[in-house]
Parts: C-alpha cells; sequence; structure tokens
C-alpha cells in the first residue's frame, strides 16, 4: 500500500521565528554599565579581603610604601582626614591592597587596548556593537586615550571636582560622588541630541558605535545617521544601482556620494539640537564660573573690610593700654577684653604678652578670659610662652607657667574636639604651683602633644581618637606619670616612647595603638582593652594586667617582671623574647601565641592556657606549671629545671607522685612532646609521663 505523498511548503505558510535585537543605544548602556561594574569589582573585592584578613591574622608586617602613598594622594586630594593608624598589617592584606590598586589599572589598560586595536571591549563584544572611524577601521590608541580618557572620563570629573572644590560644597565626599555622577552621564546622554546618536566624546574623537555584525566600507566623511542601525529609504550611507540585466552576479555596485563643502554654520545648522547642547552647556558654565568668581570677589572684599576694622581695634586697644589715663584697674580691664575680641594675631601676641608681665592676680585672670575668647588662634603664642617659663626656674617663670597652663587648659576644655590639627609639642600641662590638669571627657583627637608633659593629669574618659573623622592624637615621648586616664580611649593613637610609669589605665583603651618603646611600669591596666597593640621593647614591669585583653598584641622584647596577668587573654600574641621573671599568669589563655626565646623563670603559670603555643628555647626554670594546658605545644629547646608540672597535692607522703584522674590527663599534657626539652629531673619525668605526656625515658 502506497503512502500518500505530503506536500509541503505551498499549502502551509512556516514563519521564520527572528530575534530582534535591542537597540544599539540600550547595548551601549549596557556594555558601559558591565566595564564599570568589571573595573569596580576588582578593586572592592581584594580590599574587603584585605580587611578580613587584617581583623583575622596575627603575623604583622610594614604597609607597603606604594600604599601608604596612594593613601596620602587620596586624602589630600579629596579632604578626607589623615588616618593615624599603625601602618602594620598581615602579609596577605599587603598583598590583596596591592592587587586592589593594580588589578584595576591592568584591566582598563587591556580594555583600552582592546578598544584601540579591535573597536570592542569584551563587554562591547558581547553585547555585538563596535567603535570605529569614518573609515570603518578600529580607532587606533591615541583617539581612544582622546575618547575615554580625556572627553568621556577626564572633562566631567575635572568639572565636578572644580565645581566641588570652588564652592560651597567642599569638602563633603558626598556631594562629589553626585556631581561626577551627573557630569558622566550627562556627556553620555548628549548622544539624544545629535542626529547620529553620537555622545560629545565620539563627535571629538572622530568615532561611530556601530553594530558589531555589519561591515562598513568608507565613506565620505561620515556613517549612516542610525549609526550602524538598519537604514530605509534614502538615508543609506551608499547610493546604488543595478547594473544592466546580462550581468550574471547582479552584483550591487556602490558609489560613493558627493563631498558636500561644509562650513561650521551649514554644520550647525544640521545639527541643530547638539548645537543647542553646547551652547547651553558653555552658557551653564559661563554662568557657574561668573557665580564662583562674584563669591570669591565679595568673600575678598568682606575679608579685606574685616582685616581694617580688627586693625582700628587693635590700635584703639593699644592706644586705650598705652594711655596714662588708663591707670585704673577697670580701663585696663575693659581694654583687655576688646583686645580678646579682635581677629588679629598681633592681638593674640599683645595679649600674651601682657600675661608674661602681669604681676597682678586679678589682672591676670582677665587676660586669661581674653586669651580663652580669642578661640584657638591663641595657642601658638601661648605655647612659645610656656616652653620659655618651663626652662626657667626663677619665681616670675613659675607663675607664667602656671598662668599659661591654666589659659591652655581652659582653651582645651572649651573647644574639645574642635582642634584637629593643633600643634602642642613639648607643651607642659604637668603638675606645678597650684595647677594640676584635669580635664574628664575632653576630646583630644587631631592634638599633636609629643614630647608633652601631663604628669599627674586628670583625664578620666578622655577621647584620644574621633569617630567622625578618624583622626587621632599624637603622644610620642609624651609624659604621662602617676596620670589617671581610667576609661580613656587611644585606640589607634601613637605612643611611642611614651612614658606612663605609675599610670591608671584601668578599662582604657589601647586597641591598635603604637606604644613602641614606651614605660608601662607599674601601671593600673585592669580590664584594658589592648588587642593588636604594638609594645615591641616597651617596659611593663610591675604593671597589672588583670583581665586585660593583649589578643594578637606584638610585645616582642618587652620586659615584663614581676606582671600581674591573672586572667589576662593572650592569645596570638608575639610574645618572643620577651622577659617574665616573676611574673603572675596564673589562668591566662596564651593558646597559640609566640613565646619563643622568651624567660619565663620563676613565672606562676597555674591553670594557663598554652595550647598549641611555641615555646621552642623558651626558659620556664622553676616556673610553676601545675594545671597548665600544654596540648599540642612546641617546647623543642625549652629549659625546664625545677618546673613543677604536679601541685603538693599530687604528692604522696612515700613521696611518689599520685596518679591523677584520667579527666586531668586529657586536659593538662596528654600528648605533649618532651623529647627536646633540657634539664628535666626524675620526679618532672615521672609527673609528665604519668600525666600523658611522650619522652623517650617515659615507660
Amino acid at each position: 500500500m502506497a503512502n500518500p505523498s505530503v506536500r509541503r511548503g505551498g499549502d502551509r505558510n512556516y514563519k521564520q521565528v527572528k530575534l530582534k535585537p535591542l537597540p544599539l543605544v540600550t547595548r551601549r548602556f549596557a556594555a558601559w554599565a558591565i566595564e564599570i561594574s568589571i573595573i569596580a569589582s576588582s578593586t572592592i573585592v581584594p580590599y574587603s579581603m584585605g580587611i578580613y584578613a587584617k581583623t583575622h591574622l596575627a603575623e604583622q608586617v610594614p604597609l607597603n610604601p606604594v600604599l601608604v602613598a596612594t593613601e596620602k594622594v587620596i586624602t589630600s586630594t579629596f579632604a578626607l582626614p589623615a588616618s593615624k593608624e599603625v601602618k602594620e598589617v598581615p602579609p596577605l592584606t599587603n598583598l590583596l591592597w596591592s592587587a586592589a590598586l593594580l588589578t584595576p589599572l591592568l584591566l582598563g589598560s587591556w580594555q583600552i587596548y582592546l578598544l584601540a586595536k579591535t573597536g570592542s571591549t569584551l563587554p562591547k563584544r558581547w553585547l555585538g556593537i563596535r567603535v570605529v572611524t569614518t573609515a570603518g577601521k578600529p580607532p587606533g590608541l591615541a583617539k581612544i586615550v582622546l575618547r575615554e580618557g580625556v572627553v568621556a572620563w577626564g572633562l566631567p570629573l575635572s568639572i565636578a571636582y572644580t565645581v566641588w572644590r570652588c564652592s560651597g560644597l567642599f569638602p563633603d565626599p558626598g556631594v562629589l560622588a553626585v556631581l561626577a555622577g551627573v557630569m558622566v552621564l550627562g556627556e553620555g546622554i548628549s548622544a539624544r541630541f545629535d542626529r547620529q546618536r553620537r555622545s560629545l566624546h565620539d563627535l571629538i574623537s572622530g568615532t561611530y558605535v556601530v553594530n558589531a555584525s555589519r561591515i562598513y566600507a568608507p565613506n565620505s566623511g561620515r556613517l549612516g545617521e542610525n549609526n550602524g542601525q538598519a537604514v530605509e529609504g534614502n538615508t543609506s550611507i551608499y547610493s546604488w544601482k543595478k547594473p544592466a540585466a546580462h550581468v550574471a552576479d547582479a552584483a550591487i555596485i556602490l558609489t560613493k556620494k558627493k563631498k558636500v563643502q561644509r562650513d561650521l554654520w551649514v554644520w550647525m545648522r544640521r545639527h541643530p539640537k547638539f548645537t543647542l547642547t553646547v551652547v547651553a552647556s558653555c552658557s551653564v558654565g559661563t554662568v557657574i564660573g561668573t557665580l564662583i568668581a562674584t563669591g570669591l570677589y565679595v568673600r575678598t572684599q568682606i575679608d579685606s573690610g574685616q582685616f581694617e576694622y580688627n586693625s582700628e581695634q587693635l590700635l584703639a586697644a593699644t592706644k586705650q593700654l598705652n594711655s596714662t589715663e588708663a591707670n585704673t584697674l577697670t580701663q585696663r580691664t575693659e581694654a583687655i577684653l576688646n583686645l580678646g575680641t579682635v581677629n588679629n594675631p598681633q592681638a593674640k601676641q599683645l595679649l600674651v604678652n601682657l600675661l608674661a608681665q602681669s604681676t597682678n592676680p586679678e589682672l591676670t585672670k582677665v587676660i586669661q578670659q581674653a586669651l580663652v575668647a580669642s578661640g584657638t588662634e591663641a595657642l601658638p603664642a601661648l605655647q612659645r610662652l610656656n616652653l620659655s617659663s618651663a626652662n626657667n626656674f626663677d619665681a616670675s617663670s613659675r607663675l607664667q607657667l602656671v598662668a599659661t597652663q591654666n589659659a591652655i587648659a581652659e582653651i582645651l576644655s572649651i573647644y574639645s574636639g574642635k582642634l584637629t590639627s593643633v600643634q602642642l609639642e613639648r607643651i607642659n600641662l604637668g603638675e606645678a604651683g597650684n595647677f594640676s590638669l584635669v580635664l574628664n571627657q575632653i576630646d583630644f583627637a587631631g592634638i599633636d602633644l609629643s614630647g608633652a608633659n601631663l604628669d599627674r593629669a586628670n583625664l578620666v574618659d578622655s577621647q584620644w581618637q574621633s569617630v567622625e573623622n578618624n583622626s587621632t592624637a599624637t603622644l610620642n615621648d609624651a609624659q604621662m606619670k602617676f596620670a589617671i586616664l581610667t576609661g580613656a580611649n587611644f585606640s589607634r593613637v601613637s605612643m611611642q616612647r611614651v612614658n606612663l610609669f605609675h599610670a591608671n589605665l584601668n578599662q582604657a583603651n589601647l586597641a591598635f595603638s603604637n606604644l613602641t618603646s614606651a614605660n608601662l611600669s607599674s601601671a593600673q591596666l585592669v580590664g584594658a582593652d589592648l588587642q593588636q597593640a604594638i609594645l615591641t621593647s616597651a617596659s611593663l614591669t610591675g604593671a597589672n594586667l588583670a583581665g586585660a585583653n593583649l589578643a594578637k598584641a606584638n610585645l616582642s622584647s618587652a620586659r615584663l617582671g614581676r606582671v600581674s596577668a591573672l586572667k589576662t587573654n593572650l592569645q596570638l600574641a608575639d610574645l618572643s623574647a620577651t622577659d617574665w621573671q616573676g611574673a603572675d599568669l596564673s589562668g591566662a589563655d596564651l593558646s597559640r601565641a609566640n613565646l619563643s626565646n622568651a624567660n619565663l623563670s620563676y613565672a606562676r603559670m597555674q591553670n594557663a592556657n598554652l595550647h598549641q603555643a611555641q615555646l621552642q628555647n623558651v626558659s620556664l626554670r622553676n616556673a610553676d606549671l601545675s594545671q597548665a594546658d600544654l596540648r599540642e605545644a612546641d617546647l623543642t629547646g625549652a629549659d625546664l629545671a625545677g618546673a613543677i608540672f604536679a601541685n603538693s597535692k599530687s604528692a604522696q607522703a612515700d613521696g611518689f607522685i599520685q596518679a591523677p584522674t584520667e579527666e586531668s590527663q586529657s586536659a593538662l599534657l596528654k600528648g605533649v612532646d618532651f623529647t627536646n626539652v633540657k634539664n628535666l629531673d626524675t620526679t618532672q619525668l615521672a609527673a609528665i609521663c604519668l600525666q600523658g605526656g611522650t619522652h623517650p625515658r617515659c615507660p
């Protein structure tokens, strides 16, 4: 039986479904967004990983100098507060942050190279668009640098930055970000006002953005107005004609259109929208420039008038003070108080000179009041008088010193938190005569007090780091002996070689601070936070560290003899080459700490946690290690002469060591390798073997 034949084609209409590509404008924006996302991700991802590594790794190395220089450039360019935190990070953070700096540069350079040589970056290639010249060829490096570096990004960002710096919007970085975004998007949107949908960067660089699937031959000056989209009718960039019928291949012959001579006026008439955009932009720029210039001129005139007024006030007050008629205390008081309102550096210096010459206690108080009213501008002159008075020991100099101390203390109190970048190096605010510095809960962030004398100062709950702008004070070489600093916040403050002998730092925050070579002997640090602080070569002899947190702190080569460190947290701390002779570390957490080459002779370490601690070549002579947890600790080369591993309760009347319970075995020395330790005696060996330790002589 024959199968009926089925006719196909004419009986049924089969429609071919063809996906219509997205408009060229949409694909251009998508490619731009993907390019920005790739560059941003190449910075954000390694930078975030570096921050994570910084908070979870203990080893610290100096920050890469290139990163330090980059940070300085960024802070100065965008008026950001300079960070004074310790410039030490883990090696992995250094690597990741360096990658965050270099990766976007390499990716950007590679994309620029691809765009110059092929006309497409990777995102443009994915979305089927290409940048070409009027000849239909890739633009080349010079045109792409002009297109991307100068016009597309350089010009908008420069305008945004100039407007930001020269207006009242400075120094808010958020406003700069908004301005930059508006300018960059505005430059891209300029394509809406051009007949060929060419943005300003394409017009200036002589490039076109077209469909990558189409092939374009050279033409007389421009590509199609639809910029690579399908062109209908007479709008085609090519004129064509069909040859005679006898031509077998029916080839299409393309001929160039007649070249049209254009002058500027004709070009403007043919591009009215773009011309209007340029004129409007120039007008707006002119208006903004005029407003900025007018504001600067008005401000200059106001400043000039204010200067003349202040000069007149200064002259009047000086005449009143020098007048023979001004011989009463009331008249001199009025003249001095008037000087305090004059905004002139000479007025401040004159007040300080009067303070130095004053012998009348009542008049001295008036001068101090005037100096306080004059504000922080009086501090440099007061500092100079303070330093000169501190170096002299006669009675008049002592009075001058106390007078300057009172004035400076009053200014610091009134202008708390508003003293960023104030220089008070070597200032003497220590206890003198009837003066004692009491500034509780005062914000010292941003003040440079290097070498200052703050002995016996009462600075309870004082703030030395600003949460708002991240600025910190500087206390290098400062004298703070017997100072009361309970609850003070010294986080990230540089305190190298500071003298805190017998200071009270209970509950103080010293996390991430730099205390290199500092003197903390006999200091009270109960419950203090010293996480990741740098205390290399510091002296803490006799200090009280009970309950303090020194996790990941660096105390290499520090002196901690006779320290009380009951239940102190020293996890992952660098304690190499430290001296703990006679210290009390009972209940302290030293897990994973580096104690190599440390001296723990005669130290009390009952119930201490030394799990996974590095104890290579450590001296534990006569140390009390009863109930200490030494599991997985490395004791290679450790000196255990006289060390105690079992308390007196473990010893029986016959002198033998009582076998510990199964629970204590698992919690103390089980599995600890004592093979390479030094100076073990038979009693120690018996205690080690009974508690589960390993040694070649154990049965």
